[in-house]
């Protein structure tokens, strides 16, 4: 799909794309584009690049230190960082907790916090999900007990996403178990160096430490540290979902494995065949290509419309995640044996440098980490009752 309607938007593509050229470092381009694995000062690298830039913060008014861009100038820059092999802005400051900051933190709050999140200075991850409470997240357990000026909270979070480089961990809590469980949860802000915080690592199929479990041992949490009214965490919970899964949709990334899918699959072998000669192949793949225009205009329509997400974001959600599963499974159509796993650590950057990393060195591992997409944030199926409630057909989930 072309966006760049206007020549005002085509010259904007074009100043992005000869930034982000000029600009990205080239071993940080390389790890993306050749799945080597991307540590904290290659994401902290990049984001001060940006912010220097005063691209810091896309999607975020400028009267918090964004660019106030319009939906379509978003898109741009979100393709053209991807195609160029810039690794994703953490959503977890910029389109998660900021947004929250905006809406329902105090001024102070939002004068102290916001700075660190577009300098690339403060690292935030997210305690949602415990081991009972997935997409159940009403069901959620840690609990914070109010003594005086400060909460102290026990607990266990899971899945924690990058936790082990987080200076920060944004947290639902229970503040009042005698309640309906949607009614006694708050939102609080815990500093990953306070003590009693504790990280343990979960080793995932690829062989990668991405995410991780966080327990809290009777943490002492300043009662200013609560974002909102104390048991009006639901509310907050549910608008930060909101905008999580609208970014899951990876319209940009999606744009970027279509085009190395059409690319590898249009190679031929010795004897001079193509993978795209089989019709029903080249017909899967035609149709990941309307599914993705199709996914972009609705992802544009609703950053279009103004106030927070709502049920949408839940389709751009699962349409999002089944696109990016289903082109990690084409991908490893054309690979064949030689998607093979491997140890991400055994090659390494001077191996692409030196012509020697081969084309499909990372498409099992790819596939492995994607299973994940449909199951964060809220599973799909979990986002289909959603949307079914929405239009009256019944369904829900008390993480909606």
């Amino acid at each position: 799909m072309n966006i760049d309607v206007t020549p005002q938007y085509a010259a904007f593509r074009n100043e992005v794309r000869a930034f982000v050229c000029q600009a990205l470092p080239a071993d940080i381009r390389d790890k993306v584009l050749h799945g080597l694995r991307l540590g904290k000062e290659d994401f902290v690298r990049w984001q001060r690049i940006l912010h220097a830039k005063g691209w810091g913060a896309p999607n975020w008014p400028q009267s918090y230190g964004g660019t106030s861009w319009d939906a379509v100038q978003q898109a741009i820059f979100d393709e053209e960082c991807a195609q160029a092999g810039a690794p994703r802005q953490l959503p977890f400051g910029l389109k998660m907790l900021g947004p929250v900051l905006m809406q329902f933190g105090t001024e102070q709050q939002r004068q102290a916090l916001l700075p660190g999140i577009i300098s690339g200075d403060v690292w935030w991850c997210q305690g949602y999900s415990e081991p009972g409470a997935g997409s159940d997240l009403a069901s959620l357990k840690t609990r914070a007990l109010r003594e005086g000026a400060e909460y102290v909270v026990t607990g266990q979070k899971t899945w924690t996403t990058l936790g082990q480089y987080a200076d920060w961990i944004f947290c639902l809590v229970r503040t009042d178990p005698l309640v309906k469980p949607q009614q006694g949860i708050s939102f609080v802000l815990i500093d990953m160096r306070s003590p009693g915080v504790t990280v343990r690592p979960i080793i995932t199929l690829d062989g990668e430490h991405e995410v991780n479990e966080v327990w809290f041992d009777a943490v002492r949490v300043p009662v200013s540290n609560r974002v909102g009214e104390e048991n009006q965490g639901w509310t907050i919970a549910k608008f930060l979902l909101g905008h999580e899964r609208s970014n899951i949709a990876g319209v940009g990334i999606a744009k970027r494995e279509l085009a190395r899918l059409t690319e590898l699959s249009a190679k031929r072998d010795a004897q001079g065949k193509s993978r795209l000669d089989d019709p029903l192949f080249a017909a899967r793949v035609a149709q990941a290509e309307i599914d993705l225009m199709a996914l972009e205009t609705t992802q544009l329509r609703m950053l279009q419309r103004t106030g927070p997400p709502g049920p949408e974001s839940s389709m751009l959600k699962v349409l999002g995640s089944e696109l990016q599963q289903r082109l990690a499974d084409l991908l490893m159509h054309v690979a064949g044996h030689q998607a093979l796993p491997f140890t991400p650590g055994a090659l390494q950057a001077e191996d692409c440098a030196a012509g020697c990393w081969p084309d499909y060195a990372n498409l099992g591992t790819q596939y492995a980490n994607w299973r994940k997409l449909s199951i964060y944030g809220g599973s799909n199926e979990i986002q289909k009752n959603i949307l079914a409630r929405a239009l009256g057909l019944g369904g829900g989930s008390s993480r909606d």
